[in-house]
């Protein structure tokens, strides 16, 4: 039965010094930055994801193993098995259902533990996930409940809402951006421009209404990403 050593075997197989000197830099891992003591062995996505594929049917126990594990691949190999069992899951059938139970809570655990502790790892999971909340009374609430976490639970209440987003609600993205207005940390700012700009792929009036309304509130770079496809002249 294959185990996460295994996997973290194939990922020092493809280990290359010299990108992971450059990932360290490009993922701030020095003192006092966000991904602070985080190492790298040096691999693109594409080759992480083509192992994660080749073990997506790793036992949970051993997913954990991964996704807390030393290294930022393994913790992204991890992750990607998880949302690959995740999408794999029948929401159809109560098993199905259970199933992506059981893998959501395994990612929130990871998350608030700090195992999910880099943007790219947040940004691979909770969008694909978010499918869990579309049926919650009060998914503006729970998200809020989540964003009075850490750093990345913070950036992850935002990015959850991209599956409502593609049911055609856009009132999760534009509350929890509203929430936001204030926040200090860029890499929130970066990520709820991103939902916004696809709110505007869904309904560009509703985006244009929000900005308008909430503009001179908000900070630069979350108005800069939300009116990227947006026509000149709209705001």
């Amino acid at each position: 039965m294959a185990s996460a050593k295994d996997v973290t075997k194939e990922l020092n197989d493809l280990a290359n010094p010299e990108l992971a000197a450059f990932q360290q830099g490009f993922f701030k891992t020095g003192k006092g930055e966000y991904g602070e003591g985080d190492l790298f062995l040096g691999l693109k996505v594409p080759q992480v994801r083509e192992i994660a594929k080749k073990y997506k049917t790793l036992d949970l126990a051993q997913i954990d193993v991964l996704a807390r594990g030393k290294y930022h691949e393994e913790r992204f190999a991890g992750l990607a098995i998880l949302v690959l069992q995740f999408k794999a899951a029948n929401a159809d059938t109560k098993q199905g259902l259970e199933q992506r139970e059981v893998l959501f809570r395994k990612f929130l655990e990871l998350l608030g533990e700090g195992f999910v502790n880099n943007w790219d790892l947040v940004d691979s999971t909770a969008p694909y996930l978010g499918v869990h909340l579309l049926d919650l009374e009060d998914p503006v609430g729970y998200l809020k409940n989540l964003a009075k976490g850490n750093l990345w639970e913070q950036r992850a209440a935002v990015m959850l809402t991209w599956a409502f987003i593609r049911e055609g609600n856009l009132e999760p993205t534009f509350a929890m951006a509203e929430h936001y207005l204030s926040h200090p940390h860029d890499l929130i700012h970066k990520a709820t421009g991103w939902m916004l700009r696809e709110s505007g792929k869904r309904d560009q009036r509703a985006l244009v209404d929000f900005l308008n309304q909430h503009k001179d509130q908000m900070p630069r770079v979350m108005f800069r990403y939300a009116i990227e496809r947006l026509p000149k002249g709209l705001v």
